[in-house]
């Protein structure tokens, strides 16, 4: 359902949503329509939790003086989307708890919101300021500063420990080093034109990304995508989500210092990558997915299922002797705990929540591609420490191979694709899909002309990161890249 709501209702839609009705704040769209409407539009999309419905309300603000009412006292993913809209298009919200920047960097000017339709290149100057970070004092307790330059091919972050010996007592992370106005780059282009852009959102997840934009052009067109097109997306979404959860349990057992797992996992994930190569071209999976449909059909004479579950049988041997070592699960048992109330608070998705108890997939919950066809289990556990988020991630390589048997055997004739219907002008339209780290939106607006006029994107790692904090508290400080690791959000698809 899309409805414009009078600003002052914000909170009182807030309460008969997620109250009443069990829905679930699940993005915040910062839209710039002074020129066709005179002012702002924020837009606030809930989805409810099992049932398959969402709310896109749509609230306006001045373009003098743009102001929100704050949802940030009531929902803590609120709090970070309204931080990050003021930053890209200065509309506050009054009565926001914490105002300080999130994608904002010390060298913007005042005066320069980036995602505003005027906003033309400037000149910048770093001034040197710090970051306000809240300080934690008292006697014995001091700093520890990591990156954002780390010790290894990875992107930037900065995290700060405060700490007492060795034991973490606050971390406090700050992002967007690689923030590269990946939405604003969509603006201007065709549909079509947007596929190569959403592929590199976050490089390890090619097909949830642009799964995700297709199937929301795929809505503002109005086009329904053919049966083929449907099963061949649930292969190749699925076999993305294997080759990172085998690479991912390669890598928790070597911050354990167990290499043989290590390594063992990264052949496995290179046997799944030229898997991948053989079914789409790509080692990657890019050039797969295109609005409409898909681009090419799977070689024939290609046993995709069965090379998939040998794969799996090599990785299930892995796993067995790895959770038979005990020096292993000592360092995986109660450490990084995130409770389920924490990761309820913080809107946290995939299987970092479901590690917590929180039964969430938008593959069974909000269905798209083939999924309301096919059968699966979510894998749900409860005790939230770097065990629980390593175990689903095995169960759910399992199901993945699975899901692309039972794709593969129902496979549907036909074509791969549909022609777009042309896009109507400034009408909302999005997508959930279950990327390998949780769910992913993506939600859109075209101009008069069909083009891109506005594209937002949620990461999981957008809503994910800030729990790592909360997970890190009594551990020390030897155990945060393995509790890091055990989370692997994506600094690239956060920080957009």
């Amino acid at each position: 359902m899309h409805c414009r709501v009078d600003p002052t209702a914000v909170r009182d839609l807030f309460a008969a949503l997620s109250r009443t009705c069990g829905a679930e704040l699940v993005l915040m769209v910062g839209n710039d329509r002074r020129e066709d409407r005179g002012g702002f539009e924020i837009h606030y999309l809930f989805a409810h939790r099992r049932e398959n419905w969402f709310v896109d309300a749509a609230v306006p603000a001045p373009a003098e003086d743009p102001r929100i009412v704050s949802l940030g006292t009531l929902c803590y993913p609120a709090s970070r989307f309204e931080r990050e809209i003021f930053d890209l298009f200065g509309v506050v919200p009054a009565g926001h708890p914490d105002p300080r920047p999130l994608v904002r960097h010390g060298f913007w000017p005042k005066d320069y919101f980036p995602l505003r339709k005027d906003a033309g290149p400037r000149t910048f100057s770093d001034d040197g300021r710090p970051f306000p970070f809240q300080e934690v004092g008292g006697e014995g307790i001091y700093e520890i500063p990591v990156g954002p330059v780390h010790a290894g091919v990875i992107e930037p972050g900065h995290f700060r420990f405060s700490v007492v010996g060795e034991t973490i007592i606050d971390m406090k992370a700050r992002f967007y080093f690689t923030h590269k106005g990946t939405e604003k780059l969509f603006e201007g282009r065709r549909p079509q034109e947007g596929v190569e852009l959403a592929e590199r959102i976050s490089g390890d997840t090619t097909v949830g990304h642009t799964l995700a934009f297709c199937q929301a052009i795929e809505s503002l067109s109005g086009v329904a995508v053919p049966p083929r097109a449907r099963y061949l997306r649930v292969v190749l979404l699925e076999l993305e989500r294997l080759y990172n959860h085998v690479a991912d349990f390669g890598m928790i057992a070597n911050d354990t210092g167990f290499a043989f797992a290590h390594s063992h996992c990264f052949r496995i994930r290179e046997r799944l990558l030229r898997l991948n190569k053989r079914a789409s071209g790509s080692r990657l999976l890019r050039g797969s997915l295109i609005p409409g449909g898909v681009v090419q059909d799977l070689p024939r004479d290609f046993d995709l299922a069965g090379e998939v579950e040998s794969a799996l049988a090599d990785f299930q041997e892995i796993v067995e002797i790895t959770l038979a070592n005990r020096m292993v699960t000592d360092r995986l048992e109660g450490t990084g705990q995130l409770t389920a109330r924490t990761a309820r608070d913080h809107g946290v998705v995939g299987f970092v929540g479901r590690a917590s108890g929180i039964d969430t997939d938008a593959r069974r919950d909000h269905p798209f591609a083939a999924y309301g066809e096919l059968k699966f289990k979510v894998p749900v556990l409860e005790s939230g420490d770097v065990k629980a988020r390593t175990l689903v991630r095995v169960a759910e390589a399992r199901e993945s191979a699975r899901l692309i048997r039972q794709a593969l055997e129902r496979l549907p004739a036909g074509p791969l694709s549909v022609p777009l219907n042309a896009c109507p002008p400034f009408e909302p339209a999005f997508s959930v899909v279950e990327g390998w780290r949780g769910a992913i939106v993506h939600w859109l607006m075209a101009d008069a002309a069909g083009k891109l006029y506005r594209v937002k994107i949620m990461d999981p790692s957008f809503v994910n990161w800030h729990s790592l904090s909360y997970a890190l508290l009594k551990n020390i400080v030897p155990d945060f890249p393995l509790c890091n690791k055990s989370y692997n959000q994506s600094y690239s698809g956060n920080d957009l």
